[in-house]
């Protein structure tokens, strides 16, 4: 027999720690009320006689109190009632104050690392970290069931944004509508915002109204610049209308209507882009931005829609100037470009955005690539038709919606949140025995499915009020005050996800095999894949919630994943001899593809993430080869549904070296030219995990950063 512990650990099971737990009970009694050893043997028979492969810890107590009870040791139950109280307790024990005190000291070298885009030396970040880690207490100790807390501690699952969660009112991420607040108006902190009638302002108000959606959640966000584009002929006419009553010639007009309308564009872009880095939401840290770059989504203003694509792609390929007034690339927002007939081919109208798209890849790692065409052929609405929308912030994807009068609706809709399962552990804890590993597949997974319905009851709390921008005034809804979100939280309006993270090691351990050989390892990918979406599927047809799997980031978590499974296996040669894990389905860092080879099998899998998930490719410097990056973009299109390219970017302030940035054997960062190896006086860009990070990573992941292979050479495709 095993024993379940706390922690989720299974060990076998020892009578010897029961006899222990109760003679020690005994000595806190009087002789009369002591169990003899003749019942604490009945006791041991009892347990023993029940003929179960596992028990909980929590099941052996409660069978040993009702025990004592039974031969009539009152007392000696009630103090051993007591000592799981005390126990309790002392697992439950406040642990903020030295956390905190850790923080501010910059000794913790959690909250130092845990968000590669987060400062955690800077004031605005801290007071958001301090108020992490009181959530995170109130969470652990009072909204989190124990089972869900120990496993979450394990590594066996991982419980995401608790530092969060202590508030009911707080969701993940979501596609804003932004048309809905420009057009009809909106209001911040009491204060209406009515519709603009000129590009500059719709710009000016987008990032005051991005920055106060960013701070009443805590995921990424993402707009469209479609929703912009009217705002851009709204321009043009006032300037035709001005050059019109000088009496120029119509030819005139239009040419000085256009100059000013770039201008205008111009300094809109940059407005937004100055803005956006340099606002600081409630988290403490620029907004986590993503902007969708989609000519298929309208017809009426595409035109307007080019111009605007054309110059934010021209200013982010400068970039922006850091301290020494340097050109360096910035982490926000990133930019999803989205593949199309209109843009792919070299006879397509918008074929030159698409080059510059690339041009723009290569020297500041963004776009990001949508394939409207995998797309459409992935997501199917109600109506049988394919549809193509950005993601949320990083990668999550809504599943498809129509709404009550039948029309596909994408902005306005959020995510709830993620719970995510350790593949790794999975397999570890079944031996390589196949029943056992479906087993305790699944009741990992049914351990996920309590945390995330936690999550959703704890959301579903929430009234319009919490957040008025959100609810009342037009980035998700246009609920009454004192709504209930409750209905949004249901029938496909939102989703919540199934994370999963560390299948190629899962594949290894059970198969001996990578899940990129194309034969059995594959195929166990595959089917390991399946059954999460099977389960989800079950879920949603009773709750009538929209559970979805999604590739989980794990920026931070992979480190956490990788300690937890060296304490509790050990090393295991292959599978946890690093300190990290790979992500989601991602082929190993470490393991020799080429790209088209690695985003035509990861294709595979992104099919069954269905919530989200993103695959790469890393590059060199290719800012003089975008023939090649073309090369890759096409076969994007016509092969994945989402996907980026990894090159490098980063500048040496000692030096002025703007090349690659080293890792040497210690882990720790050193520009190659001078030897700098102060991260306060070095610029170093790294896609992390769809978004590119700034401030440097945990051990874990800089391990991960040094160990990636180049899929990709310099020379011609």
């Amino acid at each position: 027999m095993q024993v379940i512990k706390r922690n989720g650990m299974f060990v076998d099971y020892d009578p010897s720690k029961i006899r222990i737990a109760i003679e020690k009970a005994n000595a806190e009694v009087k002789p009369k009320e002591r169990a003899t050893k003749e019942e604490i043997k009945d006791i041991l028979s009892y347990i023993e006689g029940l003929g179960e492969e596992r028990l909980r810890v929590e099941e052996i107590q409660d069978i040993i109190e009702e025990k004592l009870m039974e031969f009539g040791h009152f007392a000696l139950s009630k103090k051993y009632i007591i000592y799981r109280y005390k126990r309790a307790l002392v697992r439950k024990a406040n642990t903020t104050d030295l956390a905190i005190k850790e923080l501010i000291d910059g000794e913790n070298e959690y909250w130092n690392t845990e968000n590669s885009n987060k400062n955690a030396r800077v004031v605005t970040t801290q007071r958001d970290y301090i108020a992490g880690i009181t959530s995170t207490d109130i969470t652990r100790r009072f909204l989190l069931p124990e089972d869900v807390v120990a496993a979450h501690d394990a590594g066996i699952i991982h419980f995401h944004d608790a530092d969060y969660f202590a508030q009911n009112a707080l969701h993940n991420c979501d596609l804003i509508n932004l048309e809905d607040m420009l057009q009809n108006g909106t209001n911040i902190n009491g204060v209406m915002i009515e519709k603009p009638h000129r590009f500059l302002t719709a710009m000016t108000i987008a990032t005051q109204l991005i920055t106060a959606v960013s701070s009443s959640q805590y995921g990424g966000a993402t707009i469209t610049l479609t929703h912009l584009a009217p705002f851009v002929r709204d321009s043009y006419n006032k300037y035709v209308q001005k050059y019109k009553e000088r009496d120029l010639t119509e030819e005139q007009v239009k040419r000085f209507a256009m100059e000013d309308l770039q201008k205008e564009i111009t300094d809109g872009v940059q407005t937004f882009q100055y803005q956006i880095n340099s606002m600081t939401t409630t988290n403490g840290q620029a907004p986590f931005l993503s902007v969708c770059m989609y000519l298929g989504e309208t017809d009426e203003y595409k035109e307007e829609l080019a111009m605007i694509i054309e110059e934010v792609l021209k200013q982010r390929m400068q970039g922006m100037k850091n301290e020494k007034g340097i050109y360096i690339t910035p982490a926000f927002p990133k930019l999803l470009y989205v593949l199309e007939e209109d843009n792919i081919h070299e006879n397509s109208k918008y074929y030159y955005l698409t080059e510059l798209a690339a041009k723009c890849s290569a020297k500041r790692m963004v776009p990001d690539y949508i394939s409207e065409k995998v797309m459409k052929q992935l997501k199917i609405d109600q109506n049988g038709n394919g549809q193509c929308y950005p993601c949320m912030g990083c990668r999550s994807f809504l599943t498809p919606y129509v709404d009550k009068d039948g029309k596909p609706k994408y902005y306005g809709r959020f995510n709830q949140g993620v719970v995510t399962i350790n593949l790794v552990d999975v397999a570890l804890s079944s031996d390589k025995d196949m029943t056992k590993f479906w087993k305790i597949f699944d009741e990992r997974l049914d351990l996920c499915h309590k945390a995330l319905q936690i999550r959703h009851k704890r959301l579903s709390q929430a009234t319009s009020d919490v957040a008025p921008i959100l609810w009342q005034h037009g980035a998700l809804a246009r609920l009454k005050k004192g709504e209930s979100i409750h209905e949004l939280l249901h029938n496909g309006y939102s989703t919540i996800s199934l994370g999963y993270a560390g299948l190629y090691e899962c594949v290894k351990f059970m198969t001996g095999h990578s899940h990129t050989d194309n034969g059995e390892g594959k195929a166990f990918g595959l089917e390991v894949m399946k059954h999460m979406n099977d389960r989800c599927a079950e879920w949603k047809k009773e709750e009538k919630i929209d559970y979805s799997v999604y590739g989980t980031p794990i920026e931070s978590t992979t480190y956490k994943f990788a300690k937890g499974l060296k304490k509790r296996f050990g090393i295991v040669e292959g599978i946890t001899d690093r300190d990290y894990i790979t992500n989601s389905y991602h082929v190993p860092v470490f393991e020799e593809i080429d790209a088209f080879s690695k985003l035509k099998l990861e294709s595979e899998f992104q099919k069954l993430s269905p919530g989200g998930a993103v695959s790469y490719i890393e590059a060199p410097n290719l800012t003089n080869n975008i023939p090649a990056v073309l090369e890759v973009i096409k076969f994007i299109y016509d092969n994945i549904m989402y996907a980026e390219i990894n090159t490098k970017s980063d500048y040496c302030q000692v030096c002025g070296f703007d090349g690659e940035m080293q890792i040497d054997d210690g882990l720790e960062w050193y520009c190659p030219n001078c030897g700098n190896r102060d991260h306060s006086k070095m610029n170093v860009a790294r896609r992390t995990c769809g978004y590119i990070g700034t401030n440097f990573w945990n051990k874990g992941r800089t391990q991960e950063i040094k160990e990636r292979v180049l899929h990709l050479d310099n020379k011609d495709c």
